[in-house]
């Protein structure tokens, strides 16, 4: 399993982890008006998913926010955030941050995609920053497990590997 601290504690990661070359994991989460969304959704497409811890708090809202930037010039590629936010907090967290090129997906309800993708921090039930990267045929691309819960993601890295999946 990944390694990974949430300031400086280390954090038991519940869940299998992915590997590049794994078949992507199926996975439900809500929406933000609480309908269940799952991987299959978006089959055929490319897909980058953004896990943070709550979009509420600094390094998430900026990853966020460079993934939303990021998401318009992309083309044909879905990109998915996912945290243990509740749905509602989210929905206001997006119109307030003119956030309108990603969609933002709740996993509090079942922890299903946290248990699938190996990213549960079960000390603080929240989710493990990390980026993954599915192609159309839903084989993983590209995965980090960021080390340290409140560092960014390799951003660069996490965006090739769209550009060469797409």
């Amino acid at each position: 399993m990944a390694e990974v601290t949430f300031k400086g504690t280390p954090m038991t990661l519940v869940g299998k982890e992915v590997k590049t070359g794994d078949q992507a994991p199926d996975f439900k989460v809500l929406d933000n008006s609480l309908n269940e969304v799952s991987l299959a959704d978006y089959s055929g497409q490319v897909k980058l998913i953004s896990v943070v811890p709550s979009v509420d708090t600094g390094v998430c809202a900026e990853q966020t926010k460079r993934f939303n930037d990021e998401a318009e010039k992309l083309g044909n590629v879905k990109v998915l955030t996912i945290s243990m936010d509740l749905p509602f907090a989210q929905k206001r967290w997006k119109a307030a941050n003119d956030i309108q090129h990603i969609d933002i997906f709740s996993d509090h309800k079942d922890a299903d995609f946290a248990e699938n993708y190996g990213v549960l921090m079960q000390e603080l039930r929240l989710l493990a920053r990390s980026v993954f990267v599915i192609d159309s045929e839903g084989k993983v691309t590209y995965t980090e497990y960021v080390s340290e819960g409140t560092n960014h993601p390799n951003y660069e890295k996490a965006l090739e590997a769209v550009r060469t999946t797409n």
